[in-house]
């Protein structure tokens, strides 16, 4: 039997999404930026997590690409995207999605991150709040310091150390049941993080883009904003999306029963339903 690559791996998580869906990409001066661009209307912009790539959102992007153009990029560092020698902050980050946006021609998104995308999508409403229009954050990374020894090791293990093992003992943490992770998903993480640069973004980064983003920054934001829980995420205790939704001024939160990390893996339906509504409201 021929061995999966990781482009066969991307691609099976690819063919799940109904609908079309487009591979795309872009250069902005030398980096490459690949993305997945499905639907028309107004745009929101996908931000996935620190593994894996934009095909993280695959149980999300027929949903949301059927009232809205879905533009999920895999960020600098990640999936098929170019992984520079960089510092991997969140300013970095932001400076690119500033820069990603422009070279589509979108002046105004709405931004949608989940987990460290979910911090880059804070720090990005707060340097360019201009450029975005309604803003979600799902189990998001930057709005509390600590992680639980357990789930951080999780981490560090397989990012340090990408396997079949590693994965196994990482998911525990980020799903409340791993079965509800499409196995593709965990196989292209593994693979994207043994392909070349793949651990640059965890190595030379050192956790500066889920550090804690002070509240006096939070406090800056002023765009209509959706914080999304997972009720039993092991990794960010839900108290951080609870004490954001007070720190935020126009911010509202909703969690999900029965689901950890990555509530879009573990309820995908109630996940879309709740997303869905909050960018379609007026």
């Amino acid at each position: 039997m021929k061995k999966k690559t990781k482009e066969n791996y991307r691609q099976l998580l690819i063919d799940k999404i109904e609908g079309v869906v487009e591979q795309k990409e872009v250069t902005i001066g030398t980096l490459k930026t690949t993305y997945l661009l499905s639907g028309n209307g107004k745009p929101v912009i996908l931000l996935h997590g620190a593994g894996a790539g934009a095909v993280t959102w695959y149980p999300s992007i027929n949903t949301i690409s059927k009232n809205f153009q879905v533009i999920a990029p895999d960020i600098v560092g990640y999936g098929e995207s170019d992984k520079p020698d960089a510092p991997y902050n969140r300013p970095y980050f932001s400076n690119w999605l500033k820069d990603f946006m422009k070279e589509l021609g979108i002046s105004k998104a709405h931004i949608v991150g989940l987990s460290q995308g979910g911090a880059i999508a804070l720090q990005f409403a707060i340097d360019n709040a201009a450029m975005v229009d309604k803003l979600v954050v799902v189990d998001a990374a930057g709005l509390g310091a600590k992680v639980s020894f357990w789930p951080l090791l999780g981490t560090i293990w397989m990012n340090s150390f990408p396997s079949a093992m590693a994965n196994r003992f990482n998911s525990r943490y980020i799903l409340h049941k791993p079965v509800n992770r499409d196995p593709n998903h965990s196989s292209y993480s593994i693979a994207v993080l043994k392909y070349k640069g793949g651990q640059n973004a965890f190595k030379q980064g050192r956790g500066t883009a889920v550090s804690k983003i002070p509240e006096e920054a939070l406090k800056q934001i002023k765009n209509e904003t959706l914080i999304i829980w997972g009720k039993e995420d092991q990794l960010f205790p839900v108290a951080y999306g609870e004490a954001a939704a007070k720190i935020i001024p126009k911010a509202k939160l909703q969690l999900i029963q029965e689901a950890g990390h990555l509530p879009l893996m573990d309820q995908p339906e109630l996940f879309n339903t709740i997303l869905e509504d909050f960018l379609k409201s007026e």
